[in-house]
């Protein structure tokens, strides 16, 4: 059997806590196929202490000898890593400082999204494909695909994926379910705690999860919340941010948008869907196909889903207009 090509695929922050726990599932096969080989180029900030870390992943990547890992390229330079990617995940982002507004974070980082956007416009393969994981993502994906000329917006989206894990995972404990018995739990609008993990549409065993779940209460203000505030509660416990789980759903989020008919929560350009204003990018259902994927929009929402749905949409407006001036 002819060996496939190896697929180009370019990860930023390459060296940060969920680059590490992700590069080691994505050379050895979870991502894209135990039987597809890839070349990784890895980008790290062009300073000498994550120039230096990024050598020592590098070293331990090849000590783990995977057969699907054909080559590497590691680079402080967007053009570099960027060259011919077949699928570019940005996962670095500048954190959230002590005091720091959240207007300035998301300044900061639309600078960095500006220029990301431009290089993989300019340089990566023509069917490039664009993970945003690095925060704020729906806005910092909003920013990269405004700078795109060559490269359609559909070929960007956001990881909203952690949420609708965390929901589902949420779901079943309290059903006292495995957690393939949730299914159709779907993530509307920002990934941050005004997200809408609708449980109106869930299932849970093939049943309505409110009928499974009768307590109306605790479905509105206890498990919303929880799943909403969930990255919070990871860093008071831990006293770091969430790393492995998030890397777990960019594989989630990769492998589930490569594969055709898989059913999950993207965010994407809304083009005024389910009520989210024109323009921004919100976590919604999708169905992958063949190239990309084409949004399920059939869902009816009842009152609370549509005032939990203005909620997260006005965020979006709200983070939109504070970056409008590098839209381009």
């Amino acid at each position: 059997m002819a060996t496939k090509q190896p697929i180009r695929v370019a990860v930023t922050g390459a060296a940060g806590n969920i680059g590490y726990a992700l590069l080691f599932r994505i050379a050895s096969g979870e991502m894209f196929g135990k039987d597809q080989p890839l070349i990784l180029q890895l980008l790290e900030i062009p300073v000498e202490g994550p120039q230096k870390a990024l050598k020592g992943v590098a070293m331990e990547l090849e000590d783990c000898a995977f057969p699907l890992l054909t080559d590497m390229v590691l680079t402080g330079e967007a053009d570099v890593a960027f060259k011919d990617a077949n699928w570019c995940l940005l996962v670095g982002s500048k954190p959230r400082g002590p005091g720091m507004e959240r207007a300035d974070l998301l300044k900061d980082n639309g600078k960095i999204f500006i220029a990301q956007g431009r290089s993989i416009d300019a340089v990566a393969a023509d069917d490039a494909r664009i993970a945003v994981v690095g925060n704020p993502c729906n806005t910092n994906v909003m920013i990269a695909a405004s700078q795109a000329k060559r490269l359609s917006k559909d070929r960007f989206t956001a990881m909203v994926r952690l949420d609708e894990n965390r929901g589902r995972a949420q779901l079943a404990r309290k059903a006292g379910v495995a957690i393939d018995e949730v299914s159709e739990l779907f993530i509307y609008g920002n990934h941050s705690p005004t997200m809408f993990a609708d449980f109106t549409h869930a299932k849970i065993g093939g049943k309505a999860a409110t009928e499974v779940i009768t307590d109306r209460t605790w479905l509105e203000t206890e498990y919303l919340p929880t799943v909403g505030k969930r990255g919070a509660a990871i860093i008071d416990a831990r006293g770091q941010s969430s790393a492995a789980s998030a890397a777990n759903a960019l594989v989630d989020h990769v492998r589930d948008l490569a594969t055709p008919g898989k059913v999950h929560s993207v965010a994407v350009e809304s083009q005024g869907r389910y009520g989210f204003a024109d323009g921004v990018w919100a976590g919604m259902p999708v169905r992958s196909t063949a190239g990309g994927y084409e949004v399920i929009d059939s869902y009816q929402m009842d009152d609370f889903a549509k005032s939990k749905i203005k909620i997260t949409n006005d965020e979006l407006v709200s983070e939109r207009e504070t970056v409008k001036e590098m839209l381009g």
